[in-house]
């Protein structure tokens, strides 16, 4: 099975990391703050999880999922990215990041921005626009009638392939939204943000169909 790097393990990365051990992948978690802090975690998902620096877990993942702050991305280590698909599945709040010119005057996104500081990496925008516990409590096997979808944006047809195997592998499947340049149609407070899989309050969610997500995405406006 695949291994899955994490950088960054707050509650997406979590989520993702137990969804993804769920299907019978391994997974090394980092964070800022030092693999001494995600002991615990790596402990309650079991044998097929490890906790690592980010350095670590970067170079030992086929796949690699950032879940950092935007104002992390100078941080988030590059070399041992290059040629691996890099699953970004971070959000732009000006409020916790700081105000970041060219995300404010839109001449970048979000992922596009993060390419700058990993630029041989490849880039996959996921998983940003779903709640946490909704990504939990959603995932459902494939072929059933109320599995969900989710967009995905990147410049890599092979990385976007090698995406959506994961993201099937752990219970969804992929509306393709396009490019890295396309990708502000997931982004914060867009129409395919959040809504279509439930108010916060309901913690489990409603299950989303392919057409649902894409008219959520013809429909944003930037």
């Amino acid at each position: 099975m695949t291994t899955v790097g994490f950088i960054g393990s707050g509650s997406i990365g979590r989520t993702l990391a137990r969804l993804a051990v769920g299907a019978g992948h391994h997974v090394v978690l980092s964070n800022s703050r030092g693999p001494g802090t995600l002991v615990g975690t790596a402990e309650e998902l079991g044998p097929r999880a490890s906790a690592a620096t980010s350095e670590e877990a970067a170079a030992a993942g086929d796949i690699v999922v950032v879940a950092v702050p935007v104002s992390a991305f100078p941080h988030v280590p590059a070399a041992p990215l290059a040629g691996k698909t890099v699953i970004d599945t971070c959000n732009y709040g000006p409020e916790r990041d700081g105000y970041i010119p060219e995300l404010d005057d839109k001449s970048l996104t979000s992922s596009e921005l993060l390419l700058r500081y990993v630029p041989d990496a490849l880039l996959v925008k996921a998983f940003n626009n779903i709640f946490f516990k909704h990504l939990l409590s959603l995932a459902r096997p494939a072929g059933v009638a109320d599995r969900s979808y989710l967009p995905i944006a990147g410049d890599s047809a092979p990385a976007k392939a090698a995406a959506t195997e994961f993201i099937g592998s752990i219970g969804y499947s992929v509306v393709d939204a396009g490019t890295l340049a396309d990708s502000w149609r997931q982004a914060t407070g867009t129409p395919v943000w959040g809504t279509p899989y439930g108010p916060y309050s309901n913690e489990n969610g409603q299950p989303v169909g392919e057409d649902a997500i894409r008219a959520a995405l013809a429909t944003a406006t930037r």
